[in-house]
């Protein structure tokens, strides 16, 4: 099926037809299919970007521990990111040469050890201020929770890094993120 287009002082349009049984509202339905299409991306990453396209052996077992390694990497990867870009969702084809693309010397030295990175990307600048706040984010964590417990600590770390959907809150609290910090 042809759709029309048209041509309006240059510009190039082209029109779509939505035909549907919902009794919303123009506007409603429109942000209906943007969220459907927020949901697709996830699942179109997962496929096209971490290699969750399918596996080439026939053994279920081995088929479903891979997948799960997957999964479980792309959640690390998404909670890692989330720290240092918390207002929105840094897919892996831009977000992992990014961060990827440098050089790490570990140092020890008086008990404390530190790494440095040096950074090959073009957006060197940009992903060093990202490391930068998520490193001083884990430090405060490591020095104001030490006497929180395990689950504790990761209750923090998962409301600072989906803040912007618990909109601030702690999880299983009803305290402030940035009270829970000081």
């Amino acid at each position: 099926m042809d759709l029309p287009e048209l041509t309006y002082r240059g510009v190039q349009y082209e029109y779509v037809v939505l035909v549907t049984s919902l009794t919303d509202g123009v506007l409603t339905i429109a942000q209906h299919y943007r969220d459907r299409g927020d949901a697709e991306n996830n699942f179109d990453e997962l496929k096209n970007q971490w290699g969750w396209a399918g596996f080439t052996t026939q053994d279920r077992k081995r088929c479903q521990i891979m997948g799960r390694i997957i999964a479980l990497v792309y959640n690390w990867w998404t909670i890692f990111m989330r720290l240092g870009i918390p207002d929105k969702h840094a897919e892996a084809i831009t977000s992992r040469p990014l961060a990827l693309h440098g050089i790490a010397r570990q140092t020890r030295h008086g008990n404390q050890t530190t790494v440095e990175i040096t950074s090959t990307h073009a957006k060197a600048s940009q992903i060093a201020q990202i490391l930068t706040q998520v490193s001083r984010f884990l430090h405060r964590i490591k020095a104001t929770a030490e006497q929180f417990n395990q689950g504790e600590r990761w209750k923090l770390i998962l409301s600072a890094a989906f803040r912007q959907f618990f909109g601030g809150r702690v999880i299983g609290s009803t305290g402030r993120l940035a009270d829970a910090m000081g």
